[in-house]
């Protein structure tokens, strides 16, 4: 995701003389057609996450698109009241990029850990919420992002992630992409579980339950009417989301569904409130979290089981 996002930022670069791009102690090779080409809109303030935030604010009052960029847990957690006060408080048009999203640093442990960010930068006003599902979205939403007023914080994983979307793929914030209609259930992803909410209902499938699947890649704002429409012909919910149960997409998903009075049943699939104990692979993560595609699938065959029980 991180070397689409940066050879898309490469392309606006050259069409908008605004597009700056701020990183903090990062370094990599994917920047070094950027910098070589634009040696005058790159910068890297080292370490000193909250004094990037604050720069981008500036030029971003000057009229600038500065796009701030580091590992997510650094950038969100140091540098969180910046990013308040100076960005989103003045609705300032700076793209905050964090790369590392979810388990993402899997073998680093909780300190690089992001499981909490959905939820606060949902809660933050002015802010836009996006979170790529693969390479191609996070091409396409890098772009769209800078058309988007505001602040926009942009989640992305690291590098190396499966393609789920040809080059024809289009996307617009704020509109979920249905990727398969189910009426017995509907998966509703995003980001990387995207991928494994698609895998989980070829399972399903094959075990003769109409498995929908809703890829949400934007969570603020979130696509109301698409949520709706799979609540009401969905027999039940069932979110995905690699991220604490709270506050992130199931939540925003059990608000909608709440709100306008749907009679169905959500159940939010995401990491536990607790601080993971286990070290490994992303996808030793995900299984030991219950993330993968197939504990996806078991869940939902004995929540269905529970359903039609008598």
């Amino acid at each position: 995701m991180r070397n689409a996002f940066t050879l898309a930022m490469c392309e606006l670069a050259k069409r908008d003389p605004r597009i700056l791009f701020i990183v903090s102690d990062i370094g990599n090779i994917t920047f070094d057609s950027f910098r070589a080409e634009f040696p005058e809109r790159f910068m890297n303030v080292g370490v000193a996450e909250a004094n990037m935030i604050g720069v981008c604010a500036g030029l971003a009052s000057c009229g600038r698109i500065p796009i701030a960029y580091t590992i997510a847990s650094f950038e969100i957690f140091r540098a969180f009241e910046q990013i308040r006060d100076d960005v989103c408080y003045q609705n300032l048009p700076v793209k905050i990029v964090g790369v590392g999203g979810g388990l993402a640093y899997s073998t680093l442990g909780p300190t690089h850990h992001v499981v909490e960010d959905l939820a606060m930068f949902r809660a933050m006003p002015n802010m836009t919420v996006v979170c790529p599902s693969d390479p191609v979205e996070a091409r396409l939403l890098a772009l769209a992002s800078v058309e988007q007023p505001g602040p926009v914080y942009i989640r992305l994983a690291k590098a190396g992630e499966k393609r789920l979307f040809s080059d024809d793929h289009t996307i617009e914030i704020g509109q979920a992409i249905p990727m398969a209609i189910g009426t017995d259930v509907t998966l509703i992803a995003t980001g990387m579980m995207v991928g494994n909410a698609l895998k989980a209902a070829s399972r399903l499938e094959e075990s003769g339950i109409q498995t929908g699947v809703l890829n949400v890649h934007t969570l603020k704002p979130i696509d109301r009417e698409a949520i709706l429409d799979v609540a009401e012909r969905s027999g039940l919910i069932v979110t995905i989301e690699e991220h604490g149960v709270y506050g992130g997409l199931g939540g925003a998903v059990a608000e909608v569904v709440a709100e306008e009075g749907v009679p169905v049943r959500v159940k939010r699939l995401g990491l536990p409130d607790h601080f993971c104990p286990d070290y490994g692979t992303q996808e030793y993560l995900w299984e030991r979290a219950g993330l993968d595609s197939e504990s996806i699938a078991e869940t939902v065959q004995s929540l269905l089981v529970d359903r039609y029980r008598v």
